[in-house]
């Protein structure tokens, strides 16, 4: 590992909040072309694989993977989407879900067919128009002679045939195809090495760039506008919350929650003396913040008045010595012992991996663990996810993300998106 930041000592000192500039509206919607490009990438790793389908799962939750390749996210229902080498994809919809497939440009243009299978509606729906999963199947070519990959919530490496879509669709696909033919291939789009989504775009930074700009306004006016004695309502309308999608549920967590962490907001009075942890992710984000309601040292426990030099002091100076080991070409496991050894395990007991990759979903996968021998590429964007816990001092947070970008990367940024290129080059330098 190239030599890292080195800080002796550290000190609370209060500075003006740093302005790297806005925009106001995100990017316009993802080419038509960028889809199709992605669809036939697909392909390309479905040959290389033997795969002669993919049928990839999404629901309300689960809706990465489909949405990166169609600009279709499922409301209310669950979807399918079927590919094959030598026919147009097919969108398996379900009632309410039919009306929405125009969000899609591969729809639009006449590329992406769907069929409406009713049972992926709600519950006591109409159900009397649809046909078959199986006859369904059999319309996109599957057959005894077929090798389908599954992609639905997680890959299982240990084990290729663990599949993690509903029964009644694996089950159709084994019987039609043999079990050993039926597949999880969902590390084709969220392996943390080779992943077709571990590779952003231009276009996807710039859409992530917005999405960060308004999470970090949020998080921001809600620690500048917090006030003992208000609620957690109150507290997360501070935020301005403006209807963009959600990637993960917001949390407010006072310290009297404890062993709660990931409560959404209810009403509760937030006090001084307390800790307090919030967060706001929508697509392509997530800012979090933990420390104390208090205004000195003077407002903390006993047996916690040194909390900023004791736990929240080495925890800052350990990010900064992560940040400035993120390069490309750097192992997982070098940033995972860097952690390991700037911030032990018995007193600051992080137990989940210190840096992971963000997407339109929160968590995708990670490079960064115990024995990791993937090296981080340009194009990789790393949310900075370093939770500690201490029964004394509670917990501290930096969570942010960052998109590693080489030369190429940058000067294409910078010819498409020269704003947002010169706003992340303000941040870089400020770093």
């Amino acid at each position: 590992m190239k030599e890292v930041l080195t800080i002796v000592n550290f000190e609370l000192f209060e500075c003006e909040w740093p302005d790297f500039g806005f925009t106001q509206q995100p990017i316009g919607p993802v080419s038509y072309e960028t889809y199709r490009k992605r669809l036939e990438n697909v392909k390309a790793k479905m040959k290389e694989r033997a795969l002669t389908h993919l049928a990839i799962y999404t629901d309300r939750e689960h809706f990465s993977n489909v949405f990166w390749l169609t600009g279709f996210d499922p409301r209310f229902e669950e979807a399918l989407l079927i590919i094959t080498l030598d026919q147009d994809p097919l969108m398996v919809v379900g009632n309410e879900c039919e009306g929405y497939l125009g969000m899609s440009p591969l729809f639009e243009k006449g590329y992406l067919k769907h069929e409406r299978y009713q049972h992926f509606s709600l519950m006591n729906q109409p159900r009397d128009t649809t046909r078959q999963i199986k006859d369904i199947f059999c319309d996109m070519g599957i057959g005894g002679t077929s090798r389908v990959g599954t992609v639905g919530i997680k890959y299982y490496y240990q084990d290729s045939l663990m599949l993690d879509i509903p029964a009644y669709i694996a089950d159709a696909l084994r019987a039609m195809c043999g079990r050993a033919n039926v597949v999880n291939s969902a590390d084709l789009f969220m392996d943390a090495d080779k992943g077709l989504r571990s590779f952003v775009n231009v276009e996807e930074i710039a859409q992530f760039e917005f999405s960060n700009y308004l999470a970090v306004k949020g998080v921001k006016n809600m620690i500048f506008g917090l006030k003992p004695g208000m609620s957690d309502y109150d507290l997360v309308k501070l935020s301005e919350y403006n209807g963009t999608p959600l990637a993960c549920h917001t949390t407010v967590v006072p310290g009297y929650l404890k062993d709660k962490s990931m409560c959404s907001p209810a009403g509760r009075i937030l006090e001084k003396g307390i800790t307090l942890g919030m967060n706001l992710s929508y697509w392509g984000s997530n800012i979090c913040r933990f420390g104390w309601i208090a205004e000195d040292e003077n407002d903390l426990p006993d047996q916690a008045k040194d909390y900023a030099e004791n736990f929240a002091g080495p925890y800052f100076k350990a990010i900064c010595k992560w940040l400035s080991a993120l390069r490309i070409g750097v192992k997982g496991e070098e940033l995972a012992d860097l952690i390991a050894t700037e911030l032990p395990f018995e007193k600051f007991g992080i137990f989940l991996n210190p840096g992971h990759l963000i997407h339109t979903d929160e968590w995708m996968s990670a490079p960064v663990y115990k024995g990791s021998e993937i090296a981080l590429h340009s194009g990789m964007y790393l949310q900075c996810d370093v939770i500690p816990s201490n029964d004394v001092y509670g917990s501290t947070r930096m969570e942010d993300g960052y998109v590693l970008a080489d030369e190429n990367l940058r000067a294409e940024l910078k010819e498409k998106y020269p704003e947002c290129y010169n706003r992340c080059q303000k941040r870089r330098d400020f770093m």
